[in-house]
């Protein structure tokens, strides 16, 4: 079994897929969090790999830069392989006073400045939001773990190199919480194709003070992102067990 961009067999991946979008984090966060790894694609170098987390079967993923990058991935992921639930774990940039570099932020709907939801939704407006029990699972972990997370709107950018960047106050304006390049794309293939999706991110600079993480740190640096994410993951699990 294989798609045009992924060439692991049936059953490869778990039912349940972290998408960091450089697959050199992912084969970071694999090779950190989880035990029994595996690495099962390989094409482009878009690295995927499975393996258990305190027991419970999981799989991580690089999603590529940006909607188009993540939305091939994604939906071939729930198509093809049977995943149900997507988490982009990433960066994002701030655009807010109150917001940060290394404050975490959990993703409960993202905007952008794409057409693909509009595309996908027949010209009309869509909103894209994350699942609302990952969202209050991640939310719960950071709490219990003293961590305080803020949660709102994030910003999906189409051109990471923007040329207007009287859009960064506009955001401001209206409380975007964080500016990166793939959750809503994330949020609508989720929508269409009946997977639960979310997205929490480590801000990584401040675009409007000029303020930003190393290379190295932004790759091996969101410990304390993960540990929210998978804890999240893990009650999530045991609510679905009980239901």
């Amino acid at each position: 079994m294989s798609t045009p961009h992924i060439n692991a067999p049936a059953g490869a991946f778990a039912d349940t897929v972290l998408m960091p979008g450089d697959p050199l984090r992912a084969q970071f966060i694999a090779e950190t969090f989880l035990e029994d790894v595996e690495c099962v694609n390989q094409v482009r170098n878009m690295l995927g790999f499975t393996g258990t987390y305190r027991g419970r079967r999981l799989s991580v993923m690089g999603s590529g830069m940006g909607i188009p990058s993540i939305s091939i991935y994604a939906k071939e992921l729930i198509t093809d392989y049977g995943v149900k639930r997507l988490v982009r774990v990433g960066s994002c940039g701030a655009v807010r006073d109150d917001v940060a570099v290394n404050d975490i932020v959990v993703g409960m709907g993202a905007c952008t400045d794409s057409g693909v939801n509009r595309t996908r939704f027949k010209g009309h407006d869509f909103a894209a939001i994350a699942d609302f029990a990952l969202t209050r699972h991640a939310v719960d972990a950071a709490s219990t773990r003293g961590t305080p997370v803020k949660v709102g709107n994030l910003f999906s950018a189409e051109l990471f190199y923007s040329p207007d960047e009287a859009m960064f106050e506009v955001m401001k304006r209206h409380g975007v919480l964080g500016v990166e390049m793939e959750a809503a794309g994330l949020y609508g293939v989720a929508a269409e194709f009946g997977a639960r999706a979310l997205t929490v991110c480590t801000v990584s600079d401040h675009i409007l003070k000029g303020e930003a993480l190393d290379a190295q740190t932004r790759q091996t640096g969101f410990h304390e992102m993960m540990a929210i994410t998978l804890e999240g993951l893990l009650r999530d699990d045991e609510e679905t067990s009980h239901a």
